[in-house]
């Protein structure tokens, strides 16, 4: 082959190479056009039948059964961010131009809106007789001098930590007590006050439970207590305050979404509310769950949640990082929440929560 029929091969090929290439440009175009120009909108039930199961898993999560791995208390701890699946499900909608499923969104958006759309505002207002926060500091805080003088900068009159070890206790008493005089350190849990404290209690939620709990001493008990009871003395008159942190919730393969020890904790200090006299009532902890989570009802029919009646947002805590969920919580009886709102990250793996109150 001379020179003059190799390049003439050589042209040959490029030229196939530039009509392949239009080919497929010209596919491509024709595709896009195809899939952007109007058409009709038809009927997808199998785009609107998932809409329509999110909308009733919604509206009827409290008949979710609990017998299975806690199946419902898991469903309604993450209840608020079902609300994701509603976009997902639109943008199917419009893909597949489907009447049916966009008026099957209307159920889920609706219940969504009616469940957790008055968090998405601003509900807080000016002033406040008090202005309490709590705290789970975490265990393995490295830097517990930093908090304690974070949680100081907030300007809380009473101050709640939980999660409290005996190695850093001793920090957060010396960092805490030029603005705090006042405090009290019950097992893990503590209340750092700039009032008077009294009447000062540990709270029994059956951390330890059945025939072995019984063989247990006092002091043995102590150790690893997680709640108290104290009264703070106002210029207004006593507020009795709550501290707890309850069990964690776990998730496994094998026993699912378990709550047993939390939900015991929870009907304690529900059952210690219940019996508590004053009626001005403040009660601040982890208490690993979301007040949807009926197994807080013990609770919310006897307390409100400061955040929900004037928060400035959703208000996650949890993780601190990337806050997903809202578990520590502000819950009050006889008293009016002016405003809720997370503090500044600190060491641990919780965000602070802190509200101003009034009566």
């Amino acid at each position: 082959m001379t020179p003059a029929d190799t390049a003439e091969a050589v042209q040959d090929e490029a030229g196939r190479r530039d009509i392949g290439a239009g080919t497929r440009r010209a596919r491509i175009r024709r595709a896009i056009r195809a899939a952007a120009r109007p058409g009709p909108w038809k009927r997808a039930p199998v785009l609107a039948a998932p809409a329509l199961l999110l909308g009733l898993l919604m509206l009827l999560h409290a008949k979710v059964p609990n017998r299975i791995g806690h199946l419902g208390s898991l469903v309604e701890t993450f209840l608020p961010w079902f609300g994701l699946f509603i976009p997902v499900l639109l943008a199917g909608a419009l893909w597949r131009r489907s009447v049916s499923t966009v008026a099957a969104l209307l159920l889920p958006v609706m219940v969504w809106l009616n469940l957790f759309g008055g968090l998405l505002g601003d509900k807080s207002r000016p002033g406040g007789d008090l202005t309490v926060a709590g705290h789970n500091v975490g265990a393995g805080n490295p830097d517990p001098a930093g908090t304690a003088r974070g949680l100081v900068a907030s300007g809380a009159d009473v101050l709640a930590l939980v999660e409290l070890t005996e190695q850093a206790r001793g920090t957060y008493e010396e960092e805490l007590a030029k603005a705090y005089p006042y405090h009290t350190v019950q097992g893990t849990v503590g209340l750092w006050s700039r009032l008077p404290l009294s009447e000062t209690r540990p709270v029994d939620i059956e951390m330890d439970y059945g025939p072995a709990a019984d063989t247990l001493s006092a002091e043995v008990k102590m150790i690893d207590n997680r709640a108290l009871r104290t009264t703070v003395t106002t210029h207004r008159g006593p507020l009795a305050v709550y501290v707890a942190h309850l069990a964690s919730a776990r998730v496994n393969l094998r026993a699912g979404f378990s709550t047993a020890q939390r939900d015991r904790g929870a009907q304690a200090l529900g059952k210690a509310v219940t019996a508590e006299r004053n009626e001005r009532v403040v009660l601040l902890g982890d208490l690993n769950g979301t007040m949807d989570d009926r197994a807080f009802a013990g609770l919310t029919s006897q307390l409100r949640s400061a955040q929900d009646a004037a928060g400035d947002g959703i208000g996650f805590s949890w993780p601190a990082r990337f806050p997903v969920v809202r578990i520590d919580h502000i819950l009050v009886r006889g008293v009016k929440p002016e405003s809720s709102w997370v503090l500044p990250a600190t060491g641990s793996d919780h965000l602070p929560v802190a509200a101003a109150i009034s009566w």
